[in-house]
């Protein structure tokens, strides 16, 4: 047989299934996947079995279904003061993973560059180059993982088309701040740039830190593709039930597009998230300040036991140098873990182009029942 096609070199399986295999061969504590070990609020589950029982089991609408876009577009008004018309703004995807391929697909030509903040979520890269783009990476450097402008500025080139920013960021944990933001968005409307915003975990930013979605920002409405999902925010990963907002050409302009890929998904779970998105702020500050408290259980954890802990701002993961162990490789590191310790891991560095820059960091996901993150802590004492 002919060799695959060139932009699938270096997109072998991800190092989310071979430590999550790992885990299971081992039966060690899955810190690396980020996944809940909880299902979520019962309204949602007990909508989603009705809607079963109901007979919402065939095709869905190719944009969604109309309560959930109604849904997404009263939940962007309600948080953000962004307007979307849910017949036209508003598409439904196959979480958003999906949705990242296809605004890639939708707005990249082979050759074009996307400038993207490293460490990235790995599917960033593959989607990038199924897209036939070239990607650029503008680092976020330890200990504080901020952005620096002026390193960004610089990264634009004649061929770049597309800025994919994530906040808050996986894997670093970094919220972006208001001076951030503007920032990438003079930079968008200065060099005409599409920006995709990857904003899964805009519901959890811990310690009073606010999310800010850059569609928000002057000269942003008309050419941000933002993104979310259902996923992170009500602990269903697995019904992999994501959106768009933007303007009606950017909504067409990915639906193009995704429509050829899944064309549609998630019949019942469709209306039973139309349903979790309205529920009252007590649960998204619930959620938010429980995730908080596992947050600072597994980073104190960690810290007493002699790593390098850099607290996240958000999200579902810490960050850890493991210098101070006296380990200098995360790959290494993280599997001689399961073995050592019945702990799994990620290493950063699967995360970077320039992989020097994540080679000690190792992330940890602290979206586990607190009895867990205690046993893993235990476990860890191995070490």
């Amino acid at each position: 047989m002919r060799e695959h096609a060139q932009r699938l070199t270096g997109l072998g399986t991800t190092i989310f299934a071979e430590m999550s295999a790992r885990a299971v061969a081992t039966n060690s504590v899955n810190l690396g996947q980020g996944f809940p070990d909880r299902d979520g609020p019962d309204s949602l589950l007990e909508d989603a079995i009705a809607a079963i029982r109901a007979g919402v089991n065939q095709y869905p609408p190719g944009r969604g279904v109309p309560a959930l876009r109604q849904a997404i577009a009263d939940h962007q008004k309600r948080f953000y003061d962004l307007s979307y018309d849910p017949d036209t703004q508003v598409l439904v995807t196959t979480g958003a993973t999906e949705a990242v391929a296809a605004a890639l697909l939708a707005y990249v030509e082979p050759g074009d560059e996307v400038i993207a903040l490293e460490p990235y979520y790995d599917s960033y890269a593959a989607g990038i180059a199924f897209a036939g783009g070239r990607r650029v990476p503008v680092t976020l450097r330890a200990p504080d993982f901020r952005l620096d402008l002026d390193e960004l500025r610089a990264a634009v080139t004649p061929r770049t088309k597309v800025l994919l920013i994530n906040s808050p960021h996986n894997p670093t944990g970094t919220v972006l701040t208001d001076d951030e933001l503007r920032g990438i968005g003079a930079v968008a409307v200065e060099h005409d740039l599409v920006v995709i915003t990857d904003e899964v975990y805009e519901h959890l930013a811990y310690d009073g830190r606010p999310h800010r979605p850059l569609a928000s920002y002057d000269g942003m409405a008309e050419r941000t593709v933002s993104i979310s999902s259902a996923g992170k925010t009500f602990a269903v990963t697995g019904w992999k039930i994501g959106w768009v907002t933007g303007t009606p050409a950017v909504v067409t302009a990915v639906t193009t597009a995704k429509q050829f890929l899944t064309f549609t998904s998630g019949a019942p779970f469709q209306p039973a998230v139309a349903g979790a998105l309205a529920l009252g702020n007590e649960y998204y500050d619930s959620l938010r300040a429980d995730l908080q408290s596992r947050r600072d259980l597994l980073c104190d954890g960690l810290e007493e036991l002699g790593f390098g802990v850099h607290r996240p701002e958000g999200t579902y993961f810490v960050t850890t140098d493991i210098r101070p162990l006296g380990h200098t490789d995360g790959i290494d590191f993280c599997r001689m873990l399961p073995e050592r310790t019945g702990v799994v891991a990620i290493p950063h560095q699967v995360f970077y182009d320039n992989t020097d820059q994540g080679r000690p960091l190792v992330r940890w996901a602290f979206c586990k029942q607190p009895e867990l993150l205690r046993e893993a802590l235990t476990r860890l004492r191995e070490l």
